[in-house]
């Protein structure tokens, strides 16, 4: 089958090259000419591990091109999928609909053949309405079917989410958009994935509830961290406990600095608006986006607090190891490491970063912060080490170099990557997440 996906980002790409692996015909469709131009070199326009071998392997064996051209790359498409960004809009954080609603209308004119337009796009309830009617107000002659179906990729790990999903939800109102949907995930059915088909506007919400779900997770657990921190207690040992429940499940239960990233904050920030216009208030998940965004900058006063208080911290220098929000991506959206960064320079304290993919990216949105080559470039002179982002490289430092190279011998693990016990063993000042 052939297959177009508009937008060649993070989800276009990933799920293009990917399908393309499963033997689909796949024509990746951008209107950034840099981008397209870069992707013919081989060049990818994200870090994410494996990318670049999945997109060579399948451009090489003719299943997989790029085209800035959306008439071209849409004909003869048995499956459209619309796969462009919808940040946060700016004023009142309501989804911004610019990209999908332009796409809608580019497809409309150009459609040569009967089609199922796919919205892969995280978009609010009622969408794939307002596209179903752009579509049939430009005027297209043949049949379509319009369809929601949410991506449920994790940064770092976007590949073997698609090809071993946990499942696959299809909303559809009609048996067209079923009869091809199924065709274009047969692969994966025959791999027993599961395939949940429900109504578009169930779908819509599905992607919505399932990222504020797993935010409000995080979000308790952090605030279980702080009460350890009160009493005495252990985070981990709670989060192990709790998440030994079946009903609860251990994942997504490590405190941490805060969610970032591409999707939890524009996503509940996205729910919020939407139940607000329905009259339908969304209370624990206000609370959710409350506290964390609280909580980031909470972090930059805890580094504070390590280095000796407010007056004491002014022209100390502070070494941030990570700055993406995750490991494995290059993303830097919502990162902790950005508020963090801010709160510490806000208070006089010279920063120094080390990331091992993101800083090129960080730099514009970090101007007061200075960049390392690596670790313990970052470190050498440093009055707090302070690991923001739980990279591999971080996991196993030399601590005893690390104690050589720094100022002063502190340690600030937002990521609670190391055993206290064996950091304090080397004559540390050890400050971690709901542990003392």
């Amino acid at each position: 089958m052939k297959i177009a996906m508009v937008g060649s980002g993070y989800v276009g790409l990933v799920s293009g090259a990917c399908f393309a692996d499963f033997g689909h015909d796949v024509v990746c469709i951008d209107k950034d000419q840099s981008k397209i131009d870069r992707l013919h070199d081989g060049i990818m326009p994200i870090y994410e591990p494996g990318l670049d071998a999945l997109v060579d392997a399948n451009v090489k064996a003719g299943r997989l091109s790029f085209t800035t051209d959306l008439g071209e790359g849409i004909e003869g498409a048995k499956a459209i999928f619309i796969a462009v960004g919808t940040p946060s809009r700016r004023g009142d954080g309501h989804a911004d609909l610019t990209f999908v609603h332009e796409v809608a209308r580019e497809v409309g004119k150009n459609l040569a053949n009967d089609a199922v337009i796919v919205t892969k796009s995280t978009v609010p309830v009622g969408t794939g309405d307002e596209v179903e009617r752009i579509i049939a107000d430009a005027g297209t002659k043949h049949r379509f079917a319009v369809v929601s179906n949410p991506e449920f990729l994790r940064e770092g790990a976007a590949i073997g989410d698609f090809k071993r999903p946990d499942r696959i939800v299809i909303g559809t109102e009609d048996d067209f958009g079923r009869e091809i949907m199924t065709e274009v995930y047969r692969p994966l059915y025959l791999n027993e994935s599961p395939i949940l088909f429900t109504s578009r506007r169930s779908s819509e919400l599905i992607k919505y509830a399932a990222n504020a779900f797993l935010a409000t997770k995080i979000t308790f657990i952090n605030e279980m961290a702080d009460l350890c921190e009160k009493v005495g207690g252990n985070v981990q040992d709670v989060a192990r406990g709790i998440g030994m429940d079946g009903r609860i499940g251990p994942k997504f239960l490590n405190a941490g600095p805060g969610y970032g990233g591409s999707c939890f904050p524009k996503d509940t920030l996205a729910l919020l608006k939407t139940a607000e216009d329905y009259d339908s208030p969304v209370r624990i998940i206000e609370a959710v986006v409350k506290t964390n965004e609280s909580r980031k900058r909470a972090m930059g006063r805890k580094v504070i607090d390590a280095l000796g208080g407010m007056d004491a911290a002014r022209g100390k220098k502070v070494a941030l190891l990570g700055l993406t929000f995750k490991p494995n991506t290059d993303d830097m959206r919502d990162s902790p490491a950005i508020a963090i960064a801010q709160t510490l320079t806000d208070a006089g304290v010279n920063v120094v970063a080390y990331d091992p993919e993101g800083m090129e990216i960080a730099k514009p949105l970090m101007p007061e912060v200075a960049m390392a080559e690596n670790s313990y470039e970052a470190i050498e002179g440093a009055d707090a080490v302070v690991i923001v982002t739980e990279w591999d490289a971080f996991r196993a430092l030399d601590l005893d170099r690390v104690k050589e190279l720094a100022a002063a011998p502190v340690l600030v693990d937002l990521r609670n990557i190391y055993a206290p016990s064996d950091v304090r063993a080397k004559g540390f000042d050890y400050v971690s997440i709901g542990r003392v």
